[in-house]
């Protein structure tokens, strides 16, 4: 009687810490898109499902991370996240990209296309 509902295949975004930043972020072979982000942030909590929708559409060539900021402050301040949610590019070690606040699917997909 499972049939009824199909079950939506939904991969959760791992999160990345101070401690795992340079290997998953730093040294990752493709791209990396990173979401920085605070439970108490109304506008993150609206980006979310954007981030996961951006994950399953580009798995493979682009990998995506969520940062606690309050967890993880060290990261955020290093790359100098002022206002949250901050969608960040990464390629090769490097920021390529950064794009603040609650926008569009259209607007992050823009941005990653650059950088793949």
């Amino acid at each position: 009687m499972n049939d009824v509902m199909p079950k939506k295949l939904h991969k959760k975004v791992a999160g990345v810490t101070d401690a795992t930043w340079q290997s998953l972020v730093l040294e990752s072979e493709s791209p990396v898109l990173v979401e920085f982000w605070a439970p108490w942030c109304g506008p993150c909590r609206m980006i979310h499902p954007v981030i996961d929708e951006l994950a399953k559409q580009y798995a493979g060539k682009l990998k995506c991370y969520k940062v606690n900021t309050d967890e993880s402050p060290s990261v955020a301040t290093r790359y100098g996240i002022r206002s949250i949610p901050t969608v960040m590019i990464f390629k090769s070690g490097e920021k390529k990209d950064a794009v603040i606040g609650a926008v569009p699917k259209s607007t992050l997909t823009t941005s990653i296309e650059k950088f793949l």
